[in-house]
């Protein structure tokens, strides 16, 4: 209700007073986890020109500092030379350069992982499929997945959890420059699977592809979240409050309605039937195209099976696709969702 970010220089200062019912309401938790959505949401109201991937990349180590978690940064050319063929083809155009954020926390003894995987685009232009003067403003709110897990993580991490977690901030500039990606283009993830890119403008699939499987394979979770403003289909499956999910295992898809619910970030299922949505992203050159063929066969659920293609092949773990498009923005301000949905599912 009162976004802490603004740029006016004669904002009012405003004190807000909360009263609870009830004897037992846990007032710090709740309180830090306001901060924790107040947080994600001024992050999504911050524009590029405040917000690009190296401030991203400076909230992220800042994060990790205060709550005392192990920070990973993978920038640039090392991105392109250990194979991250989607983050480094969208973001390397730029004049800040593509980044892959990990944060740890792996307390000893802990019996189970969980990995948080955040799709950063820090603003979308759509690249050389360009979206226009209508389509393009709104767009520096792409990375409010990213702008939840961090959020989330942080929370987490300072009020105590057992379990390994960890948060995947997968973040780039989708710009139009002389080093832009191509449609025609064949790229290679780091799932190590080819893609034909056939949209630009289909980006955040391809960081997140290298997210999930960073965090298959190398983070080897055994529970792999993500987290993206992936697709405007979403806000006709399930519109502005609810967001879509896709999940390869129905008591974990029960759980994150359930933790919808407690929360007030609301969820509902999509269709999950790979089988019926491979066909969309057939190429002759490559593994797979980037985007559907058949923009009236349920895109969103299609956008998650691209994701869910990345994930390591040997892995046998729980995924679960949240698409936040719609509820991630109210009012043209960001609204912190996802924060509160990650840490009841938690």
């Amino acid at each position: 209700a009162f976004p802490s970010w603004t740029m006016k220089g004669d904002a009012p200062e405003r004190t807000v007073s909360v009263a609870l019912l009830g004897a037992d309401a846990p007032l710090a938790e709740l309180a830090e986890l306001a901060e924790a959505v107040r947080f994600a949401g001024a992050l999504v109201d911050r524009p590029t020109s405040d917000l690009d991937v190296d401030a991203f990349v400076a909230e992220a180590q800042a994060v990790g500092a205060r709550v005392g978690a192990q920070v990973r940064v993978l920038r640039g050319e090392a991105l392109r030379a250990q194979g991250f063929g989607g983050l480094w083809n969208v973001g390397k155009t730029a004049i800040s350069g593509p980044a892959l954020v990990v944060l740890s926390h792996e307390p000893e003894g802990a019996k189970t992982a969980t990995a948080w995987v955040g799709k950063g685009i820090v603003y979308d232009t759509g690249g050389l499929s360009i979206k226009g003067k209508d389509h393009m403003p709104g767009m520096k709110g792409d990375m409010g997945g990213a702008a939840a897990v961090l959020a989330a993580f942080g929370a987490a991490v300072s009020r105590g959890t057992d379990q390994a977690l960890h948060a995947v901030l997968c973040l780039a500039e989708n710009a139009v420059g002389l080093m832009s990606f191509r449609p025609d283009d064949i790229i290679t993830l780091y799932s190590g699977r080819t893609v034909e890119v056939n949209n630009t403008d289909a980006e955040g699939r391809l960081v997140l592809g290298d997210g999930v499987a960073f965090a298959s394979r190398d983070l080897e979770a055994d529970v792999v979240i993500d987290l993206a403003t992936l697709t405007g289909a979403q806000l006709m499956a399930t519109g502005k409050r609810h967001a879509a999910i896709v999940c390869n295992d129905a008591e974990l898809e029960a759980q994150a309605v359930a933790a919808g619910q407690r929360s007030g970030d609301l969820v509902h299922p999509l269709v999950w039937a790979p089988e019926f949505h491979k066909k969309e992203f057939a190429s002759e050159g490559a593994d797979m195209k980037n985007s559907v063929k058949d923009r009236m066969n349920a895109q969103s659920s299609c956008a998650a099976f691209f994701v869910h293609e990345h994930l390591d092949k040997a892995w046998t773990g729980k995924w679960l696709h949240v698409d936040l498009a719609g509820p991630s923005t109210a009012d043209d301000r960001g609204t912190g969702f996802g924060v509160a949905l990650l840490l009841a599912l938690l």
